[in-house]
């Protein structure tokens, strides 16, 4: 019987690697890797067809970092890839995961200074990640030597093939030693890959990722095009263009990524939590328990912190980060439109992840459309539009008679418009940097509200979690050095708290004190709105 690998800790890597996969937040083997990662560590060489985006990189990059001996100066692994960014990324998401283990991986391309390059090869490196080309010039100049190979992967074999680099890869592959491990990855297999495997590979096992057709005709597909600095700011809109009714799944690829998307969404005043595979069994019913009761209605969570969650309301599933394959695009937004109901299934795409989108829009037959994110306007025009609909159901209530009478109390000395425009502006925006006005433009610690020299800071706790003054000073004065006396201005409402602290300190104190723990709650720290 095969075995199934559902966990990193399943393939025996060293504690130096699994330190680093749980420092990038990744929480599970994707398909490829759990098929792969096993093969590699016992020197099988391997053909996999899979997509762009299925984490291809860790399931070479992992097996590599362990086969690497750090003692030995020399390049022990190269990869090949069709282009520069898929070159940077490659070498830069091994660097993350050699991180404890320090071995270095570099990337070589054309299009920029070769000297640089060379500087870095003569300084030593253990993997060198490149294109065809830039790798020839290395070889033919003597500043980059194959003999010590130990692995050699060809990523995207079909994409080099069409972009005319199999003389190159050939030439490549001859001067790499026999007794090596080979890998190569292709989304297609055409005849000249074959070709490729059967001379250069020693009975290659054969993977096959590939993904189910997705058949979901009551979930309205959009993706938006977002820098990845935009994202919160996106998100939000959408949330607010929704109706009062909208509740949201949010999903993120790490669990750092959850907790920077749940802080930032509870300091712009959103009924949000979090949850991943860090959480216990009991803090995980207990926010699926509010998240069911509707006491939150924007849940942020990773894949398996989100596996078997069966909450028919969701009325949007949101991919924060792009899947990193198909399949997790089928079983994310398959979360939404149930029970017979209508779902939103949104997704973030970056300029460079463009070619991912077409993947899993082709693999899972899926018909993605291109959205346009609504303008704040746009966000006033629908906020309006539902409070229309909330200010006809509250007239209808018996109570309101009362509220009428408090109504011609307010208006005796105002002007009734200006009383209702001045509670829009409350209701729409807030008031005193609370939390529906956090985030609500642009806000520097030179624009806080604070005194002179002082900057004034919105924490996420407040007196329903029976916070004290005292322990907020204690706890910035502990984490950040500074003297309890600097610390002023300490005030706790309901759900947050402000407190004033040294201009000069105030950025060491966000970042010693956000993501910290008070009160038992785990909170966020920015610069607060002015206030008025």
């Amino acid at each position: 019987m095969e075995k199934v690998f559902q966990s990193f800790n399943d393939f025996g890597l060293s504690q130096d690697v699994l330190k680093a996969v749980v420092q990038m937040g990744f929480e599970e083997p994707t398909p490829i890797q759990a098929k792969t990662i096993p093969l590699l560590l016992t020197g099988k060489d391997v053909v996999g067809q899979a997509q762009t985006g299925t984490g291809k990189t860790a399931a070479f990059g992992l097996p590599i970092i362990e086969k690497i001996d750090r003692t030995i100066p020399h390049v022990q692994a190269i990869v090949l890839a069709p282009t520069r960014e898929l070159a940077v990324q490659a070498a830069e998401e091994i660097n993350k995961l050699a991180k404890f283990k320090r071995v270095q991986a570099l990337p070589v391309y054309g299009g920029t200074s070769i000297d640089r390059q060379i500087n870095a090869l003569r300084k030593g490196v253990h993997v060198v990640v490149g294109t065809p080309g830039r790798v020839l010039d290395h070889l033919e100049r003597g500043t980059l030597q194959l003999k010590h190979i130990k692995i050699v992967v060809l990523d995207e074999a079909d994409e080099m093939l069409d972009m005319g680099f199999v003389d190159d890869i050939t030439r490549i592959l001859k001067q790499t030693p026999e007794e090596r491990q080979t890998l190569l990855f292709s989304a297609t297999m055409p005849d000249a890959i074959l070709k490729i495997a059967k001379k250069y590979m020693k009975d290659p096992q054969k993977i096959r990722i590939t993904g189910d057709t997705l058949t979901a005709p009551k979930i309205n597909q959009i993706f938006y095009e977002v820098r990845s600095g935009d994202k919160t700011e996106a998100l939000t809109r959408l949330i607010d263009s929704a109706d009062d009714a909208g509740v949201f799944l949010v999903f993120c690829h790490t669990k750092r990524e959850v907790d920077e998307v749940s802080s930032n969404l509870k300091l712009r005043g959103y009924q949000a939590d979090a949850m991943h595979g860090d959480y216990s069994q009991a803090q995980r019913e207990s926010v699926l328990k509010k998240f069911k009761n509707s006491q939150i209605d924007v849940l942020v969570a990773t894949d398996v912190a989100a596996r078997g969650l069966d909450i028919s309301h969701i009325s949007h599933v949101v991919n924060y980060s792009i899947p990193q394959d198909p399949e997790s695009y089928v079983h994310r937004i398959g979360r939404t439109g149930r029970a017979g109901r209508e779902g939103v299934a949104i997704t973030f795409v970056t300029p460079r992840e463009d070619k991912q989108l077409r993947i899993i829009k082709a693999v899972s037959k899926a018909d993605i459309k291109r959205g346009k994110l609504p303008s704040k306007e746009d966000v006033m025009v629908s906020r309006i539009d539902n409070l229309k609909e909330r200010i006809n159901e509250f007239i209808d209530d018996s109570r309101f008679d009362k509220f009428l009478a408090l109504a011609h109390r307010l208006t005796a000395d105002i002007q009734p418009i200006d009383a209702l425009a001045a509670l829009l502006k409350l209701q729409l925006e807030g008031v005193d940097g609370g939390p529906a006005d956090v985030g609500a433009g642009a806000v520097t610690l030179d624009s806080t509200g604070a005194g002179p020299g002082m900057a004034r800071l919105f924490i996420t706790v407040g007196r329903e979690q029976g916070v004290r003054p005292n322990e907020i000073t204690d706890m910035i004065a502990k984490k950040s050095g500074l003297p309890r006396q600097s610390i002023k201005g300490v005030a706790i409402f309901d759900k947050f708290t402000f407190v004033e602290v040294p201009r000069d300190s105030a950025e060491k104190v966000i970042e010693s004190l956000h993501q910290s723990i008070i009160s038992g709650r785990k909170v966020a720290v920015a610069p607060a709105r002015p206030r008025g």
